[in-house]
């Protein structure tokens, strides 16, 4: 039974979908005024092996994930740039397109734009000012009353008594109160608007999320996503306006990846400390980014760095290597295959699921010496779980010549090395005779078992 940790109850749940069967999901996306970054790929890789999984285990999953085409950033990048700002975001999201393409990242069902879904967003804020949890203010913007919603914080176990402590009432007194947010924003000169009856104007950020949610997916759906950094006040705000405008339960399970952290804080372009994806596929290959992001669990906090993806790409490696030469066979349920699934039914937890690739991989390159019959199975085994997470789909001696370079080994040391190889195996010590392999793999020697013993090749 698939258990997920659930943001709003802060623990471990039994998945049950609202419709058996059937899986629901929306995640927010990013707002697209520059290329994405690592920390964006960890949300896109996360979820993407969340809706594969889903899927493998039989669900028919619908999967949103938005696109945030209108706002602050947006808007001042194109004026600095002297353009309009539908072409700064199309450029943009044709960049993302790419990047994740690359990443293997499946596209989601829909992908909603914030500037298509005016029409659906403006119902909303209507109806949350019949019911009187907003109100127009003198300025000509229009707020979400906060403290009509009593179940506000929730989600993220802030109080409204805290909350208000903390704001500064000099930063905006047209709000009733400090801690109300903007649902629509009233148009300033030279700046994209659309017309409502509240006058020309154009959508606050937490309200786009909510309307093309609830539009695609229904009032009331299975799972809602995006970063640990969207919990407050992004999605508590959807909570409050979403439930408040419906009268239903808005979402079931909330979940919420880790931050890609660079020298203990948070990678943000607001900090400026952010890898863009394009520049570390210059070093990396994606894969390797791929198998980075999956190597930790998705809620805890991941450190990136050379090393990490150093680790990556030699993790990689091993596991082609135990692919290479030999032609897969498709097995039934396996002993493997339960303990991946038992990994994965634990609120996705990849790292566990790596370490049971891992352990087919050793027992395959142990099959493989022995000339076992259990080898095209085990292959078979390997390629089919990693499958699942997206990963080894390439061809093992094509990604093994690109991704591995030679360090400049003399025959004399490679002969020696295969022959404190064979010694380890002799001895039954699999441990370092695999770690032998791996080093000579690494160094961009292809080491071939036989019956008639082991030969290599540059």
């Amino acid at each position: 039974m698939l258990k997920i940790y659930n943001s709003l109850t802060r623990q471990k749940e039994t998945f049950v979908p609202i419709e058996p069967g059937k899986v629901r999901m929306y995640v927010c996306g990013i707002t697209v005024y520059d290329y994405c970054h690592i920390g964006h790929s960890r949300v896109f890789i996360v979820f993407d092996m969340v809706t594969r999984f889903l899927r493998y285990m039989g669900y028919e999953v619908t999967y949103i994930r938005n696109i945030t085409d209108i706002d602050d950033k947006i808007i001042q990048r194109a004026n600095e740039n002297g353009e309009d700002f539908h072409a700064l975001t199309e450029r943009f999201i044709q960049a993302m397109h790419e990047d994740f393409d690359k990443l293997g990242v499946l596209r989601p069902d829909f992908e909603p734009k914030a500037t298509d879904n005016i029409p659906a967003i403006l119902r909303m804020i209507e109806t949350l000012i019949e019911k009187d949890y907003a109100y127009q203010a003198e300025n000509g913007d229009v707020y979400f009353a906060v403290n009509r919603f009593q179940q506000y914080g929730g989600l993220s176990g802030k109080k409204i008594e805290d909350l208000r402590a903390g704001e500064r009432v000099e930063v905006d007194t047209h709000k009733r109160d400090p801690i109300d947010f903007v649902l629509w924003k009233k148009a300033k000169p030279d700046e994209p608007s659309w017309e409502s009856a509240f006058g020309s104007g154009r959508p606050g950020w937490h309200i786009e999320c909510s309307a093309m949610s609830t539009e695609m997916l229904g009032n009331h759906f299975d799972i809602h996503g995006g970063g640990q950094d969207l919990q407050f006040p992004h999605h508590e705000n959807e909570i409050a306006q979403s439930e408040c405008c419906t009268g239903e339960r808005f979402v079931n399970y909330w979940m919420h990846n880790g931050f890609v952290r660079v020298n203990e804080e948070k990678m943000s372009k607001s900090l400026g400390n952010f890898f863009t994806i394009r520049d570390v596929l210059k070093e990396y290959r994606a894969e390797e980014i791929r198998f980075f992001i999956l190597s930790s669990h998705y809620r805890s906090q991941l450190n990136y760095s050379d090393q990490q993806l150093d680790l990556a790409r030699s993790g990689l490696i091993r596991l082609y290597s135990a692919l290479l030469d030999i032609e897969p066979q498709v097995s039934a349920e396996s002993e493997y295959q339960q303990r991946f699934d038992a990994a994965m039914q634990d609120d996705f937890n990849t790292a566990d699921a790596l370490a049971v690739l891992f352990d087919v991989a050793r027992d395959l390159n142990r099959a493989k010496t022995e000339q076992s019959s259990d080898a095209r199975l085990l292959a078979g085994i390997l390629r089919k779980l990693a499958g699942i997470l997206g990963l080894l789909e390439a061809d093992a001696a094509e990604y093994l010549k690109s991704s591995v370079t030679n360090d400049g080994l003399s025959d004399a040391a490679i002969e020696q090395m295969i022959a404190s190889r064979q010694q380890a195996k002799s001895d039954k010590n699999w441990t370092l005779a695999d770690q032998i392999r791996n080093e000579l793999t690494q160094a961009g020697i292809i080491i071939e078992d036989s019956a008639d013993g082991t030969r290599w090749r540059r």
